[in-house]
């Protein structure tokens, strides 16, 4: 329950979707397939592979509050026809197989009127179930007074299907009881209120206001789209989405919004982590329990508490590398007398982090992604550091880009902390597979170079 008293259930959708659609093409095809000689879990795996990279391509899946029907039909066309290509080019790479145009209609037919009758039944109860109990809306205000505000705000109104509570303008042209006050107070009324999403007419914002804004945006998790006109910006890469008739640019998410990329590094995670907790941890483990009891008493491994994915606590696993202590909140410095033999050189070879590769299997943290900091330092910079909250947008990893760059180890200045959140934000808002393994890859480089930083 949110602070507003809205129950919210928008991120659960997507994932229901595709969870749906995933169980319907699994248990369907053994079902119409099974007399044609096909392997089976070949057949499976690259059905839902190539599923989702068509999906990705169309965005079947980017359905919003505001997508209209025939938008999904499209989409839902698109998807078919493709993966229709995709089935039928399966059968000549696969030797023993029997083609049959038959059995690939049937179940395609039978998937697919499964897969649409679930959209819409779900698409349209969720629209009448905002209408009829008022949940699950989005608090709205807009930034200008001009015609084409006015239009939005009354499709705001009138489309109660859309979920949208609209809460007033904000200019500095207009003065009247629709207007709540000038565009340098629209931040504290969003945050005051709770507002989800800020509209602006380009006609009465200037750019330096749209910075402003966007980097508001970013820290608070608020969503800010525009009202076009003839004037430009450059601040990110936009969309065009329609309500109705009425064009909105919306700044386009981070590729790990996307859930076919959410998906795509979950699956890398999971089979990166197995693959090192089987082939190293499960020897490594016992080697370095009995160093690390016989040079100091205490527990094999050490556990503390940091912030993860939207600031939730979750507990870092090492192998322990100091000897016990009641100092943990603070950072390690050079020649740290706290740290003991065996584990300056788990530290150097950052050795002490791969029980981490637990976290990253049971979905706390990823490979890749921006270290989890300490309470301490999370408390301390959030509120120093511009965009330092986007770090927590995404699940913090073993190894980051920023570490791979240098910046790791002890935090002496503010522009130590500052490059490290350049490099994570870059790294959210240019994500992919490629890049993570790249990151990877420089990792193991590093280690065996060797790093200043690395105490």
């Amino acid at each position: 329950m949110t602070s507003s008293g809205k129950r919210r259930y928008s991120k659960y959708i997507r994932p229901i979707n595709i969870a749906f659609d995933v169980l319907v093409l699994t248990l369907l095809f053994p079902y119409f397939f099974w007399e044609l000689g096909i392997n089976q879990f070949y057949f499976g795996v690259y059905q839902l592979a190539t599923w989702f990279i068509i999906a990705y391509i169309f965005g079947f899946y980017e359905i919003y509050r505001f997508t209209s029907l025939t938008d999904i039909i499209v989409k839902i066309v698109r998807q078919g026809i493709v993966f229709l290509l995709v089935v039928i080019a399966f059968f000549p790479f696969s030797k023993q197989a029997i083609f049959s145009g038959q059995a690939i209609a049937k179940y395609l037919i039978a998937a697919f009127i499964i897969i649409i009758l679930f959209k819409f039944v779900l698409f349209y109860y969720l629209k009448r179930y905002r209408v009829v109990t008022g949940s699950n809306y989005r608090k709205a205000v807009i930034i200008g007074y001009t015609p084409d505000a006015l239009r939005l705000k009354e499709l705001f109104e009138q489309k109660g299907e859309y979920g949208y509570r609209f809460l007033g303008f904000f200019s500095d042209r207009k003065h009247n009881d629709e207007v709540k006050g000038k565009i340098a107070e629209v931040e504290a009324f969003a945050i005051d209120n709770n507002i989800d999403e800020i509209y602006c007419s380009l006609n009465e914002i200037t750019n330096y206001q749209i910075k402003r804004l966007v980097e508001f945006a970013d820290i608070n998790d608020k969503v800010v789209k525009f009202i076009p006109d003839t004037k430009e910006i450059f601040t990110k890469n936009l969309r065009v989405d329609y309500y109705e008739f009425f064009p909105v640019l919306s700044l386009r998410k981070t590729p790990l919004h996307e859930p076919v990329a959410k998906v795509a590094k979950r699956l890398f995670d999971i089979a990166f982590s197995l693959f090192v907790i089987v082939f190293v941890l499960t020897w490594l483990t016992p080697i370095l329990a009995l160093i690390i009891k016989l040079e100091s008493p205490g527990p094999v491994f050490f556990k503390q508490g940091r912030p993860g994915i939207n600031e939730k606590e979750f507990f870092c696993y090492k192998f322990r590398s100091m000897k016990l202590n009641k100092t943990t909140e603070e950072s390690v410095i050079k020649n740290d007398p706290r740290v003991t033999r065996i584990g300056r050189f788990m530290r150097k070879t950052s050795i002490d982090e791969m029980p981490q590769f637990l976290n990253v299997l049971i979905g706390e943290m990823s490979v890749v992604g921006p270290r989890p900091h300490l309470w301490s330092q999370n408390n301390l910079y959030s509120k120093r550091i511009k965009k330092y909250l986007i770090r927590l947008y995404v699940k913090p990893g073993i190894t980051g880009l920023a570490q791979v760059k240098g910046y790791r180890g002890e935090i002496s200045t503010d522009e130590d902390m500052i490059n490290r959140i350049k490099y994570d934000v870059f790294y959210i808002e240019n994500w992919s597979l490629l890049l993570d393994l790249k990151i990877i890859v420089q990792t193991v480089v590093n280690i065996f170079q060797g790093e200043e930083k690395a105490y």
